[in-house]
């Protein structure tokens, strides 16, 4: 019995319209679970490439898969250590702490500098002290000694440690706020100084205020230095967290080795209050869930690497790895032999110093928690030529350009880098 041509045809052209018909029913189940989240493909926003390369502060890579954005040229300082004259002979000396963690660290150091420059008195190297009485560094611990005395050399002399005779009992304490000024110096720090001959310095932050200003002041120079030229890891932790990066980049292969990090610290989302100001985009803090859907709906794959600062997983933090799947904490991508002395101690010190330096080298930056971590960073980011910085938003709509949100820090050139750098 002979076989039909056009029979067989008409079953396999049926086979393929059913086999067709399943796989738009399994796509079409599939993305109502992920709230029809786009990302997946290389061309889902293309729109936002040209609104990116126009701004000329950041552009989309062309490599990648999904909204990467590229670095752009590292930027120069535009403060001249020729406009500052040389040293005269001390007058005293002026002592401080690093407190609180790296983001406090970089504008205690600023301020610290300027008061000592206009007061031309010895700066003593600082320890660092940690959030539990009794939590004391030495600076050489986190930071490279070397590099911060150089960086000074000729603009503030530096003392490892206070001289015998002078004890700390008999030292005045000033507090400033944060961003010093010349006026206040004048004001409120220089008699104390003159009668006492030695202070202890502290700086408050009645704001988190790291936009520029218009006006111009003669300690500008002496702060930008202090802030973006002065701080350096010390070669141990700088090891580990050049090793965590590597690991990262590895564990990042479909995107090219690029990564994001979240600052998304569980214990903090717990106490800070999280609500809306009346705004959707108004919120100081996002959860996991947030995250996780702010990021697949500006464009980001599922297979796309994410670092968190939170140290150890959580349970809460679920529902983003079930959409990340490649999501990690410090504890999966720092070196084992590390983990003793970086990870497993109490002392949460070197992982904030981690965390900091992290987030100011991953491709992306995603700030969870609004306040002076966010802010510190977006500086250290700007100043290396990283401005990918997105603050994540309630997007009502199932996807958005990339561009709406990222960081007005960046958007604006408002930040105080954009006043040290060109």
């Amino acid at each position: 019995m002979g076989v039909d041509l056009r029979q067989v045809v008409a079953g396999i052209l049926t086979l393929t319209m059913f086999v067709m018909l399943g796989q738009m029913i399994k796509r079409d189940h599939f993305d109502s679970l992920q709230d029809k989240l786009p990302g997946d493909g290389e061309d889902a926003h293309f729109e936002s490439v040209n609104a990116i390369e126009n701004d000329g502060l950041v552009k989309l890579s062309k490599r990648s898969k999904g909204p990467w954005m590229e670095d752009i040229q590292e930027l120069k300082p535009c403060w001249s250590r020729t406009d500052l004259d040389e040293i005269e002979q001390s007058r005293g000396y002026v002592t401080f702490s690093l407190t609180n963690g790296p983001e406090y660290h970089v504008s205690q150091i600023a301020d610290a500098v300027v008061v000592a420059r206009y007061l031309t008195a010895t700066l003593v190297l600082p320890d660092v002290r940690g959030s539990k009485p009794g939590d004391v560094r030495n600076f050489e611990d986190i930071y490279d000694v070397d590099k911060f005395m150089k960086s000074l050399d000729g603009i503030v002399k530096v003392a490892k440690e206070l001289p015998n005779e002078i004890s700390i009992r008999d030292l005045a304490a000033v507090k400033v706020p944060n961003r010093v000024t010349e006026d206040h110096i004048v004001e409120s720090v220089e008699p104390v100084f003159k009668s006492k001959g030695n202070i202890r310095l502290a700086t408050y932050f009645p704001s988190v205020n790291m936009r520029k200003t218009a006006q111009k002041s003669s300690v500008d120079s002496v702060a930008c230095l202090g802030m973006f030229g002065t701080f350096e890891l010390q070669s141990e932790v700088l090891e580990v967290v050049d090793s965590m990066i590597e690991r990262l980049r590895t564990l990042s292969r479909k995107s090219n080795g690029k990564f994001i990090a979240v600052d998304l610290r569980f214990e903090i989302l717990e106490n800070k209050n999280c609500h809306g100001s009346g705004s959707a985009r108004a919120k100081s803090c996002y959860n996991a869930q947030e995250i996780a859907l702010f990021l697949r709906k500006v464009g980001f794959d599922t297979d796309t690497t994410i670092y968190l600062t939170q140290s150890r997983w959580d349970n809460s933090l679920g529902v983003l790895r079930d959409i990340f799947p490649m999501t990690y904490t410090k504890e999966s991508v720092m070196p084992d032999e590390k983990k003793g002395k970086f990870l497993e101690s109490e002392d949460s010190e070197f992982e904030k110093v981690i965390d900091f330096h992290i987030c100011s080298q991953s491709d992306v930056f995603v700030p969870a928690i609004s306040g002076l971590f966010y802010a510190n960073v977006a500086g250290k980011r700007i100043a290396s030529g990283k401005p990918q910085i997105l603050v994540p938003a309630d997007i009502p709509a199932t996807s958005a350009p990339i561009t709406n949100y990222l960081s007005p820090y960046v958007a604006k050139r408002n930040h105080l880098a954009y006043s040290c750098f060109c």
